[in-house]
């Protein structure tokens, strides 16, 4: 059986064959964590890139091809802008609309203004100053897209290795914020730090707070 071949610019293409001359891709990395914030990235790729076929989503990538590729990406783009939303503002507003926050951020600040964004997933952040269309599962169909999952991914990872540094005990450098069985053993141990997500530990909410 012949392997399915993706066509990496097949939307990008399409929104350019109904008169959008600047095409972004959106993605987001984050929404599930306990801890530490939600990162967007918004980028516009060049026509016939030599990523095509090297970009994939981030999720499917190692951590070094990814380290690999975030620097290529920034290199080649167009234009690229990436944005996080801490958790302050997710226990605040809710994590979808942080999301949400984030995307607008990062498409607000990109230096390119584009015409139209390609968004991953099934959800539209409402009120964007640009116009926008949802591609499920994009990071694995759409070269822009796929581009922003790494470079959201790979600043978010980064700074949680910050969050590493600043709050050991957490081990947040191999569990990245993420609801392991490790993480929550620290969070027995030690309680929740100011970098936890509050609105996603109601359960644990009788544990002390680590202060700081």
């Amino acid at each position: 059986m012949a392997e399915n071949i993706i066509n990496w610019y097949e939307y990008e293409n399409q929104a350019h064959s109904e008169g959008y001359k600047v095409v972004c891709g959106v993605d987001e990395a984050g929404r599930g964590p306990l801890a530490g914030p939600v990162c967007a990235a918004c980028v516009i790729m060049p026509e016939n890139s030599k990523l095509e076929g090297v970009i994939n989503d981030s999720k499917k990538l190692s951590e070094k091809k990814r380290e690999e590729l975030y620097d290529l990406i920034c290199d080649e783009a167009i234009a690229y802008s990436i944005s996080m939303v801490d958790e302050k503002v997710i226990d605040e507003i809710n994590i979808l609309q942080a999301t949400f926050k984030a995307m607008k951020n990062a498409i607000d600040n990109i230096s390119v203004k584009p015409d139209i964004a390609l968004i991953d997933g099934n959800r539209m952040p409402p009120e964007l100053s640009v116009e926008g269309r949802t591609v499920i599962k994009g990071d694995a169909k759409s070269i822009s897209i796929a581009a922003a999952s790494i470079l959201a991914k790979v600043t978010r990872d980064r700074f949680l290795y910050q969050l590493d540094k600043e709050y050991p005990e957490y081990q947040f450098a191999k569990h990245k914020g993420y609801g392991t069985k490790l993480h929550y053993e620290m969070l027995e141990k030690y309680g929740i730090s100011p970098v936890h997500r509050r609105s996603f530990l109601k359960k644990l909410s009788d544990l002390p707070d680590l202060k700081r």
